[in-house]
């Protein structure tokens, strides 16, 4: 019997070996505070520093940019608040994000517009992309920033990141860019996308988890969420440096062998896409006509609801995700198919299979059997009623 096929690499990444083999060793040898000034304190202070450079190169930014956090939401949080806290001095009191942000951020906008913050969304097209004619109309000179994902999670589709930060920069204000999703699965790097501030997170790229970074651009005085010494005043507590070793040793193998594992996984991509949309009816795929990250399939299978496709493939050995949240109450659709146009019934029928460096053509060959084997008998027996196209 054939092992299980895990295909959500979006949702989180298996460590890497010398991910790992690094965390243990500075475990053992550097465990003491870097901040100390004593001699096992300074050991772990070079270490960091060290851990430092690697991340920056790989990112494309300076060490002296780099706040590292406990993840990508911390970084979200960070870049947000901190520029509400300075807009407060200047009038710009507004926020501009996209409608179809990370559910954290959109829940951060929550939170913010109870508080009296106002938020806008930037809507997106059939596609998925941001529409950069309603980003001009919303970005003004009272915006204390935009703050847009690089690529979406779901559906794979790439933002034009360097469009939207000319309109910001024009306006006056900062442009913040979720990088999430764009590290390790593209030759994106803050250095050449025009972005102020970038937020990463390591277990996205065979890293560890609790561990991701801010990156703010050299001259910004960007305030702290949290006080503190450390990261240059601009994120207090002491430094996970485990975890930010294995960040710089993932980022390490990463930058290897990118170039390679982009292809590798856009061709297997294009071979799951074919395939399912050959041997199955009703297969529809989501951000066809636009650039989209190369390991990335947002798909429905007819109407088929997608916790009944997950649990399907998952019992015929396929482990993949959806952009639907499964509560309580059933399914609730996808809030960035919504955005994108979608009825209700197909939100909350899509499924994503995101594809990792070590995924193999057997895997997806594998996936291909399974879906035919579990989803073929009721895609073949249950008609879309087009009285629930319009829910």
């Amino acid at each position: 019997m054939n092992p299980p096929v895990y295909l959500d690499h979006n949702a989180t990444t298996q460590p890497a070996p010398e991910v790992i083999e690094e965390m243990l060793d500075s475990l053992q040898k550097v465990w003491a505070n870097p901040s100390s000034t004593h001699a096992p304190g300074q050991a772990a202070r070079r270490a960091l520093t060290d851990a430092r450079t690697r991340v920056a190169q790989f990112l494309g930014c300076l060490g002296a940019e780099l706040v590292f956090t406990s993840g990508a939401t911390e970084a979200n949080h960070i870049a947000v608040l901190g520029a509400l806290a300075q807009g407060r001095a200047t009038g710009r009191t507004r926020l501009v994000m996209s409608a179809v942000e990370h559910p954290g951020m959109l829940a951060l906008a929550e939170r913010l517009r109870g508080e009296g913050v106002v938020v806008d969304l930037i809507g997106v097209d059939a596609r998925g992309v941001l529409d950069l004619q309603c980003a001009r109309r919303l970005i003004g000179d009272d915006v204390a920033l935009v703050s847009v994902m690089g690529a979406n999670n779901e559906t794979g589709v790439l933002m034009p990141v360097a469009e939207l930060a000319a309109l910001a920069h024009a306006a006056g204000t900062f442009v913040h860019v979720d990088a999430t999703q764009l590290v390790g699965k593209t030759a994106a790097r803050f250095d050449a996308g025009g972005a102020d501030l970038w937020s990463v997170s390591a277990h996205k790229l065979h890293g560890p988890k609790g561990v991701g970074a801010l990156v703010v651009r050299k001259g910004l005085n960007w305030p702290a969420l949290f006080a503190g010494r450390q990261e240059r005043h601009r994120r207090g507590g002491t430094e996970n440096l485990p975890g930010i070793v294995g960040f710089a040793a993932a980022a390490e193998r990463t930058a290897r062998t990118l170039a390679h594992d982009m292809s590798h996984m856009r061709d297997l991509q294009g071979r799951l896409e074919s395939g399912l949309r050959a041997a199955l009816p009703g297969v529809h795929l989501y951000g066809t006509g636009a650039d989209r990250l190369p390991n990335t399939s947002c798909l429905r299978f007819g109407t088929l609801d997608a916790e009944q496709v997950l649990g399907k493939l998952e019992r015929a050995g396929v482990f993949a995700s959806s952009g639907a949240a499964c509560t309580a109450s059933g399914t609730q659709p996808s809030h960035v198919l919504l955005a994108m146009g979608e009825p209700a019934l197909h939100a909350r029928a899509s499924v994503r299979f995101s594809l990792g460096r070590d995924t193999t053509a057997a895997e997806i060959d594998q996936t291909l059997a399974a879906a035919v084997r579990a989803l073929g008998p009721l895609l073949h027996t249950v008609p879309a009623p087009a009285e629930a196209l319009a829910a």
